[in-house]
């Protein structure tokens, strides 16, 4: 089997937009404006069509058997209105996660976002954690290191504001993709050096934190190839050991785990000669964020698995790791 651990619905019928856009709407008129999560008109041959001919015929072209499906990231917008606005908003979202999974159930299984409104109390996104994972059967959730969008209001991911999080993250045994949402600030592009830059931040505020002593059965999945990370793997092996915290293989690697949404033969080459196998998941983020396709090879950039394939630095062991097995020790409540 092949698992793809990083997928969105970024396909999602019109009533999806709708029904934000006259949130937005409602709350740009009032800033205080308290939402309520009503209704969202979307039926089910809507997104039977929304998937059928976008990500189910995607897997099925390029030779990939399940995606780990979450919604959409750059529309997560935690930093839109206040607590209730991101409260209603998550929930329509995962809801319709699990639709979608309830639909193709061989094909998908659920990811959920978390209602991470900025510099608000932990205890919304427990709540939204447990619903989904104990009421849902979702095996893990994104995790946004910046719900302001960029403005990096909230403390660093190794801070004890998020140790109650992490206690049901260890609790249920679901891991989380580290995944900011559209960025805000006029300096960083979304699915750029936003994305890229925030990758590398989390991993960095795991490396000097004492989150892993702390949960040490805990799983982060640091995506889009780990941001900077890997390329700069010496740099960060020198700064833990300037700065004492011993060795950065043993520090982190038990806990953290980079997917191959690298959209190039080189990058892959190297995240795979770096990073040790163990640690890597295959992901292509299909539908996402790059969808043309490459001249210099003639095939789409995210189409991933053809350079898992190609690499010189895997065997069929690793590759099998990489493609399933991975991602099944990662997921451990996968269901399939």
């Amino acid at each position: 089997m092949i698992i793809d651990c990083h997928g969105h619905y970024t396909t999602t019928p019109p009533g999806v937009a709708a029904w934000r856009d006259a949130q937005k709407e409602a709350v740009a008129a009032n800033p205080d404006h308290i939402s309520e999560k009503g209704m969202m008109t979307v039926t089910d041959d809507e997104i039977r069509e929304s998937i059928e001919g976008n990500q189910l015929r995607v897997q099925q072209e390029r030779g990939t058997d399940v995606t780990v499906f979450s919604p959409r990231a750059s529309w997560m917008g935690h930093h839109v209105g206040n607590a209730s606005t991101s409260q209603a908003w998550t929930e329509h979202c995962n809801d319709l996660i699990r639709r979608v999974c309830n639909l193709f159930p061989n094909n998908f299984v659920p990811v959920c976002q978390l209602p991470q409104s900025p510099q608000t109390p932990i205890e919304t996104s427990i709540a939204e954690l447990r619903r989904c994972a104990e009421e849902m059967e979702f095996i893990g959730c994104n995790l946004n290191p910046d719900p302001s969008g960029g403005y990096w209001k909230d403390v660093p991911l190794g801070d004890k504001y998020w140790y109650p999080l992490y206690e049901l993250m260890c609790e249920l045994d679901v891991p989380a993709m580290i995944h900011v949402s559209g960025a805000c600030h006029p300096a960083m592009h979304t699915t750029s050096s936003y994305y890229l830059g925030a990758d590398t931040t989390a991993f960095v505020h795991f490396m000097m934190s004492d989150v892993f002593t702390d949960f040490p059965s805990i799983k982060f999945i640091i995506p889009h190839g780990g941001g900077a990370v890997p390329y700069h793997w010496g740099r960060f092996r020198g700064m833990a050991q300037d700065m004492g915290l011993g060795d950065l293989n043993e520090r982190v690697l038990g806990n953290i785990f980079f997917d191959t949404c690298v959209y190039h033969q080189d990058g892959i080459d190297m995240l795979t000669k770096v990073i040790p196998v163990e640690n890597i998941l295959f992901a292509s983020e299909m539908i996402g964020a790059v969808r043309g396709i490459d001249p210099k090879s003639g095939h789409y950039y995210d189409d991933t698995k053809r350079y898992i394939d190609a690499t010189p630095n895997l065997d069929d062991a690793a590759r099998k790791l990489i493609f399933e097995g991975n991602s099944r020790r990662v997921f451990s409540r996968f269901p399939l």
